[in-house]
């Protein structure tokens, strides 16, 4: 069985950076692609960032543009986020996905199959 797991959250100031990593564990399964989540209190799960497995190509949500940058990480057949410039308004629970059926609406929750347990990243003021 699959299992993602997520690690690297923390307590940060504003403006400073974490990375968030996630590994896949279990059996090696076929991906389309990999995504960050986050989830505030009180509200929506929320797109961060997305990367297409095969061609590596990432897009992300405006929020976070110019500021996380999402990478693929083969030895943990997983993915990477890396945070800078943290404000406070990035203070959520974290969660890895990952995607296998080839949909076409990458930023929305709902496309993916497979979900970590989320960590948490908190930045304060």
């Amino acid at each position: 069985q699959v299992q993602l797991v997520e690690s690297g959250g923390g307590l940060v100031q504003a403006g400073g950076s974490l990375r968030l990593s996630c590994a896949a564990t279990g059996r090696t399964f076929s991906k389309y692609a990999m995504g960050w989540f986050r989830q505030a209190p009180g509200k929506e799960r929320e797109f961060v960032a997305a990367i297409y497995w095969k061609s590596g190509v990432p897009f992300y949500a405006d929020s976070v543009k110019g500021r996380f940058t999402i990478n693929r990480d083969n030895a943990k057949d997983g993915v990477s986020l890396q945070m800078n410039n943290l404000k406070p308004e990035d203070t959520a629970v974290y969660y890895c996905a990952a995607e296998t059926s080839q949909s076409v609406i990458l930023t929305y929750a709902g496309a993916y199959e497979k979900w970590g347990q989320g960590t948490q990243v908190t930045v304060s003021a």
